[in-house]
């Protein structure tokens, strides 16, 4: 009798378990998705936009093997809604997050030995709970999601945090304002605070008076021991090592190479060879001083760009690489501050790279950036595309490319038609941003033509329009000559702007 139920058991569970494996290869296999966001990059600081002193062979490589657009846009000019856009798929007249906000009614929030000790002033302005990110919605298709790197929509305590917006795994700077060291007392994973081997060294700590400062020594309170980029890369790649057998999503939020100039000495000294001699940058601009500006901040994009060939590197050896898509980006264009010098790499050609068109700016060169796609099999090599597309796009691309329902209210429009070469790709009619900071503004990326507001604090809705095609630096105002699309533009401003929830966010001459 024990005999004839076991057979009967092992019969059921053959066929049982034939019908798993059946299901299990009748479904159609879910790419992993690796979504780079550097920090700080211009338009033009790879060597496949054209940039002549950095070296990038790795990521050149992924437009080799893919896609590069040429008309792709960040969420916003700075770090923290630039984030909020790209995870929400809403533009920043709808977003919750639209600029840096510190959040400073908390207490000394830009005191880091205070930070240190209590946590509650880490951290900028939460995500609301239950806000749909692309984290939420990738983990509902059965993604494994993570965001490595810095996360700055939500403090340590709050409701914003990565674990609570649709990250299972996190590891990283919570808080901006704590990025602006690479050597940190401590980082995070999870919900839980990780101490690191460095001595407390405050963020625009400047040289010990008398110092010679061209005398390297006097640098060395400016590279510790942990350097943060090196334990991010190290749960990045782990992260793919303990997903290899189910789908996931990894969000890498790197900080570099966004201010200060910190990078390792080998990609320093391979830069200083290479240009020669330079005068020292000496920390009156803000962050940390530095020996080698040039070499430093070339060093630093050279080795986010070995990162990036680890990365690959490490889904080969894996067996993964086929079955993974790699998006590389930047947050929004090159900064002026920290002893970066943009003019100098020419950092957001064809844009202007000075002081008030690059980062803070919804100038072409502080929103236009770099946009790198590569999926073997799926999109053509070294294809070139000249979609106008943004941030906002990147959600309803990543729903379609996983099977998810992309939400109703977003105002992204998927771009994977043009990945994969299909010719039914929906375009935007316009972008659209508006930015609380830098005296309000507000800009509109309609065709060929870009129409600006700034000042708007002043009560300045004066819109100055520029033809991208024949003045790509936005240089000569014609306004004046084309009435008909400047009021058009005009409507686009004021049905696109909705009055932020929060304060700090209001412009009061749009919400009169």
């Amino acid at each position: 009798m024990k005999s004839i139920i076991f057979q009967a058991l092992s019969i059921f569970l053959l066929i049982f378990g034939v019908s798993c494996n059946m299901s299990v290869k009748e479904k159609p296999d879910q790419p992993n998705i690796i979504y780079i966001l550097a920090d700080d990059l211009g338009y033009a600081e790879l060597g496949c936009y054209g940039q002549q002193k950095i070296e990038t062979p790795n990521i050149d490589a992924l437009a080799t093997n893919g896609m590069r657009f040429t008309q792709h846009y960040s969420g916003a000019p700075v770090c923290a809604p630039s984030r909020c856009v790209l995870l929400t798929g809403k533009h920043l007249g709808h977003s919750q997050i639209r600029g840096n906000d510190e959040w400073a009614d908390r207490g000394p929030v830009w005191d880091f030995e205070a930070m240190t000790k209590d946590p509650n002033l880490e951290g900028q302005r939460p995500l609301k709970p239950g806000t749909t990110t692309i984290g939420t919605l990738l983990q509902s298709a059965g993604y494994k999601t993570a965001v490595v790197g810095k996360w700055g929509l939500g403090a340590p305590l709050s409701e914003g945090i990565p674990n609570k917006q649709g990250f299972d795994f996190f590891y990283g700077y919570n808080c901006q304002r704590q990025a602006h060291t690479f050597f940190p007392v401590h980082l995070w994973k999870d919900t839980t605070t990780v101490l690191l081997n460095n001595k407390m060294v405050p963020p625009n700590t400047k040289l010990q008076e008398g110092a010679d400062i061209y005398n390297t020594e006097s640098y060395a309170n400016y590279w510790l021991t942990d350097y943060s980029p090196d334990l991010m890369q190290k749960e990045v790649l782990n992260f793919i090592k303990e997903n290899k057998d189910n789908p996931f999503f990894m969000y890498y939020a790197s900080p570099i190479p966004h201010n200060p100039l910190q990078a390792p000495k080998r990609w320093v000294d391979y830069y200083l060879k290479k240009f020669g001699d330079e005068e020292p940058y000496i920390g009156n601009k803000g962050y940390f001083p530095h020996r080698y500006p040039h070499a430093c901040y070339a060093a630093m994009v050279s080795y986010l760009d070995e990162q990036v060939g680890e990365i690959v590197a490490t889904l080969k050896n894996l067996g993964l690489y086929e079955n993974t898509i790699i998006i590389f980006t930047s947050d929004n264009g090159p900064t002026y501050s920290g002893g970066a010098d943009s003019p100098w790499f020419d950092s957001a050609k064809p844009f202007k790279s000075e002081f008030g068109w690059g980062k803070g700016n919804v100038n072409e060169g502080g929103i236009r950036v770099p946009m790198i796609a590569q999926w073997p099999g799926k999109i053509k090599p070294g294809t070139k595309s000249d979609l106008i597309s943004a941030f906002y796009d990147v959600l309803p691309t990543l729903c379609e490319i996983t099977g998810v329902q992309a939400p109703n209210d977003i105002d992204g429009k998927s771009f994977l038609p043009t990945l994969i070469g299909l010719k039914n790709q929906e375009k935007h009619d316009f972008l659209y941003w508006e930015f609380p900071e830098s005296g309000g503004q507000q800009a509109v990326r309609m065709g060929k033509w870009k129409g600006i507001r700034k000042n708007i604090d002043k009560d300045s809705l004066q819109i100055r329009l520029y033809n991208l095609e024949s003045d790509i630096q936005e240089l000569n105002d014609i306004s004046s000559q084309n009435p008909e699309i400047v009021k058009e533009i005009e409507l686009i401003f004021k049905n696109e702007h909705e009055m932020a929830e929060m304060e700090k966010f209001r412009m009061k001459a749009l919400d009169k």
